[in-house]
């Protein structure tokens, strides 16, 4: 697991996002106290290739990747990757002060209490948050356990393709350092990341994450539930999705289908902004930072800022960066940042570890 900050002086590792839908790459690299875009891409995943975060078919995901990598032309072989879904958990918990080294030894002997999982089949990680509230002795710890078998399908995976894993970090953490790399701004934000089929909410109070999870709900959804309703074909339908293309006669059906989906988006939302709000009552939230390529649904940035009544934010992870533009065209790097975002956050860690 990867929770520290980015390194400014290091050389920088390839990040991957392998979701449901698609595989993302991003590979930057560090000039001045910014970044370039050496390369970014991302391919279709054959349907059920992934699912919950879980790797179904190795070798489908391992060619489709292999020709990405080759296709971009990425010879740095020293990869990060992110992990979300039900085998990953994410929880805070609040200990007696202790030392660093008793706090390993307590999180060793006492994890299996905070998680739902045999401590023998997960990896666990973990972090002391700044103190809060001049409390002196106590101290919150964010605690992260993923289940081994999961983990270790993709590190197999990755192995075979002769690529250096040397990061698995988290969906949520990698979208926490992104934003505070790209943004430099401390407010209280939720970070909201709408993949194909799950949803990361990360909750940041004064740059510190204080409420993290991922919700089974994306735009796949949409998409599928447009597919059966009106019985057109699934390009077709995301094109209707992302508003490329009009519905047509079919406009009643379509704008029902957005309602009770987006609702439920909406939903979710509101439920882990009410639960820090409840927990956090004098840090109030600023803004919703949106990303993800669910992001992208016509009309959901607009309806969740009045059902929030919070500012919400589209996030292009590349808006400070440079890049070549013989090489990247301009309209294709906006449309492709919203899904990017993850990708990038693992593209700006380090290379030595």
């Amino acid at each position: 697991m990867g929770l520290d900050k980015v390194n400014k002086k290091e050389k920088l590792i390839t990040g991957i996002d392998i979701g449901s839908y698609a595989i993302k790459v991003c590979h930057l690299k560090r000039v001045g106290d910014t970044f370039k875009i050496e390369s970014i891409g991302s391919a279709a995943l054959p349907q059920g290739a992934v699912e919950d975060g879980i790797l179904q078919d190795p070798l489908e995901v391992s060619k489709v990747l292999s020709s990405l990598m080759k296709n971009l032309k990425i010879n740095n072989k020293k990869i990060g990757i992110s992990i979300s879904g039900y085998s990953v958990i994410v929880k805070k918990i609040n200990l007696e002060q202790m030392s660093d080294e008793e706090l390993s030894e307590y999180i060793k002997s006492e994890a299996e209490q905070y998680i739902p999982f045999d401590i023998d089949e997960v990896y666990i990680d973990f972090q002391k948050l700044p103190p809060r509230n001049n409390i002196a002795d106590r101290c919150d710890v964010m605690l992260v356990a993923a289940k081994k078998e999961v983990v270790n399908d993709y590190l197999e995976m990755l192995k075979g393709l002769k690529l250096n894993t040397v990061l698995v970090d988290v969906d949520g953490f990698a979208l926490e350092n992104i934003w505070e790399t790209v943004s430099r701004r401390s407010e209280n934000v939720a970070l909201v990341d709408i993949g194909a089929s799950k949803m990361n909410i990360n909750i940041l109070s004064s740059g510190v994450s204080v409420l993290a999870r991922d919700v089974a709900a994306g735009s796949g959804q949409l998409t599928d539930r447009i597919v059966s309703s009106i019985g057109i074909e699934y390009e077709d339908a995301e094109n209707i999705k992302l508003g490329i293309a009009p519905p047509g006669e079919h406009q009643a059906a379509v704008e029902n289908i957005f309602n009770k989906t987006s609702t439920q988006w909406v939903f979710e939302i509101k439920k882990a902004i009410d639960l820090y709000q409840a927990n956090n009552p004098d840090r109030p939230l600023q803004a919703i930072i949106l990303s993800g390529g669910g992001s992208k649904v016509v009309g959901f940035k607009e309806y969740l800022a009045r059902e929030t009544e919070l500012e919400v934010v589209a996030f292009n992870p590349f808006e400070t960066m440079s890049y070549d533009r013989n090489k990247l065209d301009e309209r294709y790097l906006a449309g492709v940042a919203p899904e990017m975002a993850i990708a990038a956050g693992l593209a700006i860690r380090s290379a030595s570890f």
